[in-house]
């Protein structure tokens, strides 16, 4: 009975990567679907509210452990970077006329750059072939948003480009931060004061910025519902569980999943053009992945390393 219940529990927890690409792929998607009819940063900020009284009731249907202030402190940083960053800078990009596509593509660098410093900061070793799978999942993500098209016909500003890069720089040391200080602190807990600090960013952002008109239309009242408890909610505590029990560099390889399958997406619901060299891109990036995931080596140590740090 107990060999059951403990060969279920790892079946379960296999198949957590897969449920959170497919959640976390759909946020542009719910994005689109929204941003007509509100601004960026007032979604955010109505986002967030409504995930912070979600995740209270959580705590308290769940009696969630109440972090010390130490960790408190420690989530308000993570929820700035994993977040408010990101998401507020990728939001802004767009905003400020950057393609999606091209958006998209300059966060997909995000497992390259989590490798990187957790190489350098964390001591994980990563193997030649992940760093091989690494670079294969960078060139099937531009293969598939570019589809051979000629970037100098953008214009992107120079905005543009530093919100974009703000975004990749908060998720790439967000991960990496939540491995080294999020040890042992409630799931819950956690990202209640996480999107705490992102709620306080967005609403700053949003009265500095913005004219918080809001048009609640049918289509943005059912991508809120999305992105609320489809992403602000499962994909998140799902991300969480993976920094958590897996090496940082190998979490951030799933991140090279999600362009591509959002565009397979944009494609079913949007008509968009999928070209044979987008499928392909696809192909290549599932191989990047794959070589990451698989590639030999002694990971036990690694996330035992991490562990031993964060308890620091």
């Amino acid at each position: 009975m107990a060999i059951a219940m403990v060969n279920s529990a790892s079946t379960l927890t296999r198949w957590v990567p897969l449920i959170f690409v497919v959640l976390w792929s759909t946020g542009f998607i719910g994005a689109k679907y929204a941003l007509p009819y509100v601004e960026p940063f007032n979604l955010l900020l109505i986002r967030m509210l409504i995930t912070l009284v979600v995740f209270a009731a959580l705590m308290l249907f769940f009696r969630s452990k109440w972090p010390s202030r130490q960790q408190i402190l420690h989530q308000l940083v993570v929820g700035s970077l994993v977040h408010a960053a990101y998401l507020g800078g990728v939001f802004a990009a767009i905003k400020l006329e950057m393609p999606a596509g091209i958006a998209a593509l300059l966060v997909g660098l995000q497992p390259l750059l989590t490798a990187l410093m957790a190489w350098s900061t964390l001591g994980e070793r990563l193997h030649p072939r992940q760093w091989i799978g690494l670079l294969l999942g960078l060139v099937g993500v531009a293969m598939v948003l570019l589809r051979g098209q000629d970037l100098g016909q953008f214009d992107i500003s120079m905005g543009a480009l530093m919100a974009a890069m703000l975004a990749l720089l908060g998720i790439s040391i967000g991960t990496l931060y939540q491995k080294r200080f999020g040890a042992g602190v409630d799931l819950i807990s956690a990202s209640f004061f996480q999107y705490l600090a992102t709620a306080l960013w967005m609403a700053l952002l949003s009265y500095f910025f913005e004219n918080q008109q809001v048009e609640w239309h049918p289509q943005l009242i059912w991508s809120l519902a999305w992105l609320v408890f489809g992403l602000s909610v499962t994909a998140i505590l799902l991300l969480m569980y993976m920094i958590r029990e897996g090496e940082a560099s190998k979490v951030a390889s799933y991140f090279y999943l999600v362009p591509p399958l959002t565009a397979l997406e944009a494609w079913l619901l949007f008509d968009e053009v999928l070209s044979i060299g987008a499928i392909a891109g696809v192909l290549v990036t599932v191989v990047g992945v794959f070589l990451v995931l698989k590639a030999p080596g002694n990971p036990a140590r690694s996330v035992k390393l991490n562990e031993k740090r964060g308890n620091l």
